[in-house]
């Protein structure tokens, strides 16, 4: 579901030409928009709304009735770019009341809407929420290319449209980012307070991903969530698998020890970057975070 790219030699010669580009840094790191992209987003012209539409690639696990409870549209950047946002309703019986939250969820690395649709259909109903999420710049269905300063903006356009096209207020949503997904995820939440904050496999900084070794944040180090997250006024849940191969299970504990409000961490034991979902702790330590610790 998500990874950072590996780096050939001639990739670090070129990271480490003086001075260093922070956005090639960040694009060999981090973004790797999967190819061809599994899904489209059509406008009709004769009502004026956009489908959303699948492709073999997507993998789609579920029925019609429940892609009818997907909805997807596109929204404007700042940078000038437009990105797919989806909303997937959490099924409800009639009569019950709407959910209590909606989770707006940043995915990682090599996957886009239409691969994690699936996905979300479930997190949303084993959680009894909405799952709100997007696409980065170059992804999917998306126009630009990928770039730091792009996802930083992808996701305030993301914000901005949940709050604005279904009027959900800021206490209502939890915002989730996995891997990649972290680092726009820690720079909304320090300018923003929310209901609560997850971060799955979240890394510290992109050079620190690149060189274990490095001790301190440098000008030209991509995405300093280690700079940004101890700035978060919100509750966050961090989770770490133990045997991250990706993003080393120091980051999360990094990441957790800076973190002003942190509740009790989820560390996986024997996962990797990609696999920790499959654990059954998993979805026990979210539903008894929104469910019960949200509730408090």
């Amino acid at each position: 579901m998500s990874g950072v790219n590996t780096l050939t030699f001639r990739d670090l010669c070129r990271l480490l030409c003086c001075p260093p580009c922070p956005s090639q840094i960040a694009s060999k790191l981090a973004f790797l928009p999967p190819q061809p992209t599994t899904y489209t987003v059509p406008l009709s012209e004769s009502t004026s709304q956009y489908s959303f539409e699948l492709t073999d690639r997507a993998e789609w696990q579920y029925s019609d009735r429940e892609l009818r409870n997907i909805e997807v549209y596109m929204t404007p950047t700042s940078k000038g770019n437009r990105i797919p946002c989806m909303f997937v309703k959490c099924p409800t019986t009639h009569g019950a009341p709407p959910p209590n939250f909606t989770i707006l969820f940043s995915h990682g690395n090599a996957v886009d809407l239409g691969q994690m649709s699936s996905f979300y259909v479930g997190l949303g109903a084993r959680l009894g929420v909405n799952i709100f999420s997007y696409d980065y710049s170059g992804y999917g269905a998306s126009t630009g290319s990928p770039s730091e300063k792009n996802v930083y903006a992808d996701i305030e356009a993301a914000w901005q449209s949940l709050r604005k096209t279904y009027g959900i207020s800021p206490d209502r949503v939890i915002l989730y980012g996995q891997s990649i997904g972290t680092v726009p995820t820690i720079d909304l939440a320090k300018k923003y307070e929310c209901a609560a904050v997850i971060l799955h496999s979240p890394l510290l900084s992109g050079m620190r991903v690149a060189f274990p070794g490095t001790k301190r944040t440098w000008c030209f180090d991509p995405f300093p969530s280690i700079n940004k997250v101890a700035k978060v006024t919100s509750r966050v849940l961090v989770i770490h698998g133990t045997e991250d191969e990706v993003v080393d299970f120091s980051h999360g504990l990094g990441i957790y020890e800076r973190c002003q409000k942190p509740v009790a961490p989820l560390w996986v034991e024997g996962a990797g970057h990609n696999d920790i979902e499959l654990h059954s702790q998993y979805i026990e330590r979210l539903r008894h975070f929104v469910n019960v610790e949200l509730a408090e």
